[in-house]
């Protein structure tokens, strides 16, 4: 296959790993006319200047500077404004992505007539307690989405120019790309691989960030946690309509009966949390629309190095 191949990758703090990345695609994409856009999500060591570096002696080698550091999701979405190849690769920096599957990704979505090849991890190699988190994650996500996403897929992947465009001219800021390429609809694939480890560097994952892209992901392509509301809502008011009832025919047949406040106050509790949790839910949806009706751009770019 002939056809350019455009294999964006965010970096925050990468300053490890920019060597071997670039080896490592060098020899993947050997022999294939491609291009790398590193979009440098706000680093702080030097990861750009190592960059800057490697492109003064490789042209197909383009950078984008973001302002500040404006998220994950957000630098993949940026990079798509400069993709100029007829497949699009989202993949990651610190080399759990292996490039040596590209090949592999390339040749099926060419060869099998799919527009989006979507990369299932088999093994992870991360903690135990993050395995545990990522495993229940993708199966309540599954549950309750209403769009068909594959289970245990990330980022990485491989569409074609289109599908891209597409993504990139969805009006919402905040945008889920692993939600989103399913979304969009198209011929669908997936390609199954083992993660690897980092292969230097600290994660930039951690557990609270992981929750909030969690959440984000549930309140942008699911329903369900509203619907819980209304369900536990609906069994609270019955629950309260047989304690009514209970207490009335109790009090009707035995007078002299002497309730205590154990009752009052569990029920208290118990609503009280109800209340929070539901509170809690609706506001992460007006959340999300708070941030869509400012209408700020997902990133600002400092400097494009082509």
């Amino acid at each position: 296959m002939n056809a350019k191949i455009s294999v964006i990758v965010p970096v925050f703090n990468e300053e490890e790993n920019i060597a071997e990345l670039l080896k490592r695609l060098g020899k993947a994409l050997g022999g294939r006319d491609y291009e790398l856009i590193f979009v440098n999500d706000g680093s702080r060591d030097a990861t750009l200047p190592l960059l800057i570096d490697e492109k003064n002696s490789d042209d197909r080698i383009t950078i984008v500077d973001l302002s500040r550091n404006f998220g994950h999701q957000a630098a993949m979405m940026t990079g798509f404004n400069y993709a100029t190849g007829e497949y699009v690769i989202l993949m990651d920096g610190d080399l759990q992505d292996p490039p040596e599957v590209l090949p592999e990704l390339i040749d099926k979505i060419d060869s099998e007539g799919l527009d989006v090849v979507s990369a299932v991890r088999k093994k992870r190699k991360e903690n135990l307690l993050l395995r545990f988190c990522y495993f229940l994650f993708y199966r309540l996500y599954k549950k309750a989405a209403y769009i068909n996403v594959p289970l245990d897929s990330g980022d990485f992947c491989i569409m074609r120019k289109v599908v891209a465009d597409q993504l990139t001219n969805l009006p919402e800021s905040k945008k889920f790309i692993r939600g989103l390429r399913s979304w969009v609809g198209y011929k669908q694939g997936i390609f199954e691989y083992e993660r690897g480890e980092r292969f230097a560097g600290e994660p930039k994952y951690r557990l609270r960030t992981l929750i909030y892209l969690a959440l984000d992901g549930l309140t942008s392509f699911s329903y369900l946690p509203l619907r819980m509301i209304t369900s536990m809502g609906f069994i609270v008011f019955s629950l309260g309509l047989f304690f009514a009832l209970y207490t009335f025919l109790n009090r009707l047949f035995n007078p002299r009966i002497v309730e205590g406040y154990t009752t009052i106050e569990i029920s208290i509790l118990v609503l009280g949390g109800l209340q929070l949790l539901a509170i809690g839910i609706i506001g992460e949806y007006i959340a999300k629309i708070f941030d869509e009706t400012k209408k700020r751009p997902i990133s600002i770019v400092r400097k494009v190095y082509r």
